[in-house]
């Protein structure tokens, strides 16, 4: 197969593993930076080019690997892969809907996937009633914008809470307000979901005085054996998102398991590192059936 990784920097760890996995089982992988690729829309001959006037519609599939600022580009440029028939493991559906966290959330409720209260208001005027919405202080504030734990705030206080709000509607941002679920103990669970199997779990957990469990914010991740209903509520978070590939972040609360968040590019360092399990090749593997199938149905 010949296999497209779009991404925006060949260096990182996850994007090193997939061209040595796709390698490995005799594939023909290329980098392509997302920034250097553009298209041609047209009746009888559309087309996707890279940078020096390469064609690229003779690709077999593309791996999406997609920076949140580049969220509507590439989200165009995949939509164009599978005009052309072109296999994209995740989807642009897929990720446009899981890069915004209220939409998200509310496809997660609607397929019966339980989240912490959250509230999500216009005006600066509602703060009060928001803060009552979510059970009061404390409780986090997060910018829909944010990535990898970055604009997450916890408010331990109610005066808090309505500063860091109103100082966010102020700048025109956007944000939501989730109930803090104190028992969770600055710990979480990634369970990275490979076409509708968790091929590899972690819990992480946050540094000392930190909240966040992301690796990004100084985490570390753990082996941990999660739980049948665990297993189940991320496949189905996966499937609510249409993602073939996700990151899929749980809470261990008092009322259960709460979804956190579906990330559609997630990391594979720290999960890879911490299992020693070969997640590239599944995510490879996961293509060779889907193409297999293409083609059969061809």
């Amino acid at each position: 197969m010949k296999i497209g990784l779009l991404a925006s920097n060949p260096n990182l760890y996850s994007n090193r593993r997939i061209i040595e996995a796709a390698e490995s089982r005799g594939h023909e992988i290329q980098f392509f930076n997302i920034k250097n690729c553009y298209m041609k829309l047209d009746a009888t001959k559309p087309e996707i080019h890279y940078r020096g006037g390469l064609v690229l519609n003779d690709l077999d599939a593309v791996i999406p690997r997609i920076r949140p600022s580049m969220t509507f580009y590439a989200c165009t440029l995949l939509r164009q892969f599978e005009s052309l028939g072109i296999y994209c493991l995740n989807s642009s559906v897929a990720i446009a809907q899981s890069r915004d966290k209220l939409r998200a959330l509310q496809l997660l409720l609607d397929n019966g996937l339980d989240i912490p209260t959250t509230g999500f208001a216009n005006s600066p005027l509602d703060t009060g009633d928001l803060i009552n919405m979510v059970g009061g202080a404390p409780l986090i504030i997060k910018l829909l914008e944010g990535t990898q734990g970055k604009g997450v705030v916890l408010a331990e206080t109610r005066k808090a809470a309505e500063s860091v709000i109103n100082a966010f509607k102020s700048l025109n941002a956007n944000i939501l307000v989730q109930e803090f679920i104190k028992e969770s103990s600055g710990k979480d669970l990634r369970c990275f979901v490979v076409d509708g199997k968790v091929v590899a779990s972690i819990q992480r957990v946050a540094a000392p005085g930190e909240f966040r469990a992301n690796i990004h914010q100084g985490g570390r991740a753990e082996l941990i054996k999660i739980t049948p209903e665990e297993r189940r509520i991320a496949i189905k978070a996966a499937k609510a998102m249409e993602l073939k590939v996700a990151g899929v972040d749980l809470i261990r609360s008092n009322k259960g398991p709460l979804l956190l968040e579906v990330n559609s590019s997630p990391g594979l360092e720290g999960i890879e590192t911490a299992t020693n399990a070969d997640i590239a090749a599944r995510m490879i593997m996961a293509i060779e059936k889907q193409v297999a199938v293409k083609k059969t149905a061809n």
